[in-house]
């Protein structure tokens, strides 16, 4: 069974937020109209996985790509720390190993190469692509607890 390590779907220029001295903290960045779209089409992607649980960066550009998901399935997305931006990898990979099966996590650009090369490094295969384009999902396959496999989906396609 797999567990689903998504990106943050687009939420605009992060130089353009904070220009605006009323922005001094890019946690509270949101998406933008294109992320909320990208959102909603992870949502309906992923809900037939039916996730026992959502965990986000505590970023608000992340608890936001996941919203819709919980939406459809009645559950709360449950900020975690060790999602966010500017960390180590390996509290990520501990997060992983404990998360039950189909469980999707939210992060962020600078984290997800780094999660999945750790996990590379690890034995991890990679199958198919390598995207970690905003709303990107990384498909990780565990086998007898370990994650063995991985690949990803690009972001939906938004008109």
């Amino acid at each position: 069974m797999p567990l689903f390590l998504v990106r943050h779907a687009k939420a605009g220029k992060r130089s353009k937020w904070l220009e605006d001295p009323a922005n001094v903290d890019d946690r509270k960045r949101p998406l933008d109209n294109k992320g909320m779209l990208q959102a909603i089409a992870l949502a309906d992607r992923l809900a037939d996985f039916t996730p026992p649980q959502l965990l986000s960066s505590p970023y608000i550009r992340c608890v936001q790509t996941l919203e819709p998901l919980g939406a459809t399935l009645a559950i709360s997305v449950t900020s975690d720390e060790r999602l966010a931006e500017d960390n180590s990898f390996e509290p990520i990979l501990e997060l992983l190993e404990g998360c039950p099966d189909n469980s999707v996590l939210c992060s962020h650009g600078d984290m997800i190469p780094m999660v999945v090369e750790a996990l590379e490094r690890r034995g991890m295969v990679i199958t198919g692509l390598r995207d970690s384009r905003k709303a990107s999902v990384w498909v990780l396959e565990r086998q007898n607890g370990v994650i063995a496999r991985g690949h990803a989906w690009p972001p939906p396609t938004i008109d």
